[in-house]
């Protein structure tokens, strides 16, 4: 299967005019995104994402075009087909092959589609060439078709994946080549060979890169809205974390934008991706040489108006390739689920180490393989302990309790005289109007800190989320006297809150009484009480 050659246009992007992603505000045409984390970064934890059951997935494949005309071609030939010594068809047989494949009075451009499938085809051993006794060559079905057939999920996504792997490598290939150096034979020169090879590995990188950013943009997207301007995908890979655009960058945005068009075409063809490619007529030229003025930039641009610059859309199929290739290259790629066969004290701890990323939809997971009452149970058994993960369990507990609801009640009643867990449920049960009495004053001076240091270790100290906190602690007017209970809470993280409370709380009064308690507390852990 050979790859189709790219038709540049003469303009390069980055001087048209009046058309082109730098006329507009980023803001506008991208949503003024950047990547959250650094691509190159193969420390960041990927997001995990929920797959569809294989079957359903392999179902998938079998309905891509292309791989149904592979599988086509590959039964037409039973119980064998002449072939010349190359494996090609000859010319008839090419005809009659675009004729099976739909064409009723097949065109050049049908053959060379029925031909690019038999390539494929070639290359997947979905048809194997031979020679008979008689010197005859012949192709004949390979030996996987009858439980791709019959629909084998493993069969199927093992075909379907190995076809994606060329598909991939083919895209980059296309993109690296310029069809004027290949027509005037440059690629004979060695220092042009190596320039390809060079051009070829950027552009697989690129690949690699934006579906990378694709997968981790559609992990986190909602249902319905993952599909993403190829501006934005473009953006998400050139302008780094937390800067906004400029000049340059903006350029720089367009012109990858072109180039991924392309290749992200060849993955559609193959269900990888939903494409809509970028409208040539924002590249083409007027009479006088100039760009045409198709989009006017004076006025807000519209949904149409940025769909015209291109977008992409990861299938669950993508999805399935891409995370295969991330396990392949060392990173962590979970599916939402991995957790639901492990107990609560095992679920908790697991999130404590990952979770923002998942757990609310890991918790669902858990507890919808698991009657209400024991999950709550379960959770609450394993939010207990004073180790420094532990307020991070008893946060994903709370999350939990909440999705199982009014049926957790009993289980939360059993625990409301625990010291960890005392001051939780309690709070828990009477925010639903249970007759439950406040807790004590020393167990609702532990549930305080331990929240917050939560919201702490979940935000690494940053973020409006425990500014509000801070700002929401019940001082009254004498700061003294509350801080000077808080600092004798018996918490593995009363130093840090009170340290956390003493930098960021507006009132000046309120933050010198935090930070001397701060002091006390830091002398009474030392003294190891």
């Amino acid at each position: 299967m050979a790859g189709r050659s790219r038709n540049t246009p003469d303009q390069q992007p980055s001087e048209a005019e009046g058309l082109l992603p730098a006329d507009y505000d980023l803001a506008d045409l991208y949503g003024a995104q950047s990547a959250d984390e650094d691509p190159d970064d193969t420390a960041v934890l990927v997001p995990p994402v929920v797959l569809p059951p294989d079957a359903e997935l392999a179902a998938a494949a079998l309905a891509v075009p292309l791989i149904s005309r592979v599988v086509a071609l590959a039964r037409w030939i039973a119980p064998h087909r002449e072939v010349d010594e190359h494996g090609d068809l000859g010319e008839a047989d090419r005809v009659q092959a675009a004729r099976m494949l739909g064409a009723e009075d097949p065109d050049e451009e049908d053959v060379v589609e029925a031909m690019r499938a038999w390539a494929l085809a070639c290359d997947l051993d979905l048809v194997e060439t031979g020679t008979t006794e008689e010197g005859t060559h012949v192709a004949i079905p390979g030996p996987d078709l009858d439980a791709i057939e019959a629909g084998e999920p493993a069969a199927v996504l093992g075909l379907w994946f190995e076809a994606a792997e060329l598909v991939r490598e083919l895209a980059a290939e296309a993109e690296s080549v310029d069809p004027e150096v290949v027509e005037g034979g440059g690629l004979d020169d060695t220092d042009g060979l190596a320039e390809v090879e060079d051009a070829r590995d950027q552009a697989a990188e690129i690949l690699d890169e934006a579906l990378h950013t694709l997968y981790e943009t559609t992990a986190f997207a909602e249902p319905g809205a993952e599909t993403v301007p190829l501006g934005v995908l473009a953006a998400l890979l050139v302008v780094p974390d937390g800067q906004e655009p400029d000049e340059e960058m903006l350029g720089e945005i367009t012109d990858l934008m072109v180039v991924l068009d392309p290749m992200l075409g060849d993955l559609a063809e193959l269900g990888l991706v939903e494409h809509r490619p970028i409208d040539p007529d924002l590249f083409e030229e007027g009479g006088d040489g100039e760009a045409a003025e198709v989009v006017d930039t004076d006025r807000p641009l519209t949904e149409e108006d940025a769909a015209r610059f291109g977008t992409v859309r990861l299938t669950p199929l993508g999805q399935y390739a891409v995370r295969e290739w991330l396990l392949a290259e060392g990173y962590d790629a979970p599916l939402v689920g991995d957790l639901a066969d492990r107990d609560g004290p095992a679920l908790l701890r697991a999130l404590a180490e990952d979770g923002p990323l998942f757990a609310e939809a890991e918790l669902k997971a858990w507890l919808a393989a698991r009657a209400p009452l024991d999950a709550a149970r379960d959770l609450l058994a394993g939010a207990r302990g004073r180790d420094p993960q532990s307020p991070v369990r008893r946060y994903y507990c709370v999350l939990g309790l909440g999705e199982i609801g009014e049926e957790a009640a009993a289980a939360v009643l059993e625990v409301v005289d625990d010291p960890e867990l005392g001051g939780l449920a309690r709070e828990w049960l009477r925010a639903r109007g249970a007759d439950v009495a406040a807790a004590e004053r020393d167990v609702a001076l532990w549930r305080v800190v331990d929240s917050m240091a939560a919201v702490m270790l979940l935000s690494a100290g940053e973020g409006g989320r425990l500014q509000a906190l801070v700002a929401d602690l019940p001082v009254t007017d004498n700061p003294a006297s509350y801080f000077g209970e808080v600092w004798r809470v018996p918490h593995p993280m009363t130093v840090e809150v009170l340290e956390a409370v003493g930098e960021l709380h507006l009132d000046r009064r309120v933050a010198k009484e935090a930070r001397r308690a701060a002091v006390k507390a830091r002398s009474l852990r030392a003294q190891g009480a």
